[in-house]
């Protein structure tokens, strides 16, 4: 069960730092608001989806998902799955290098500084509980 609360608690920590993220690079990219001003709901819409598969998929492997790294992972996967089935390509910004394309290259960079932060969150928790059971010996 700790298991499951845990995972839940990094899904949701993960949606919100995406969809942040995602509203700051809207917002520095100076984007028109009618075309681009619900992206970062459509960005949580999507992760609260992201976080429902994700839980299934830990409820079906508990044994499998016992670490924040390899949750992150999970999500990380699934998000970069459903961003590129969305259309969002990267390189159209090459031939085509506008403040649009440039928020699709934004995209993938937002979804590594999260897993960036979460895998220093896994080191610090780690270190935490390390801690404890050298306290405990």
């Amino acid at each position: 069960m700790k298991n499951i609360f845990l995972s839940l608690m990094i899904f949701v920590v993960m949606s919100l730092l995406h969809t942040q993220f995602t509203e700051s690079a809207v917002k520095l990219l100076k984007l028109p608001g009618g075309s681009f001003g619900m992206y970062s709901i459509f960005i949580l819409i999507m992760c609260s989806i992201i976080t429902g598969i994700g839980l299934v998929t830990v409820i079906i492997f508990k044994r499998s998902y016992g670490s924040i790294l390899k949750i992150a992972i999970l999500f990380e996967i699934i998000y970069l799955f459903f961003i590129l089935i969305s259309g969002n390509n990267p390189f159209l910004y090459f031939s085509d290098s506008t403040n649009e394309n440039l928020l699709m290259i934004m995209m993938y960079g937002i979804s590594g500084l999260v897993f960036l932060l979460m895998f220093f969150t896994h080191l610090f928790y780690m270190k935490i509980i390390s801690s404890k059971n050298k306290n405990l010996s």
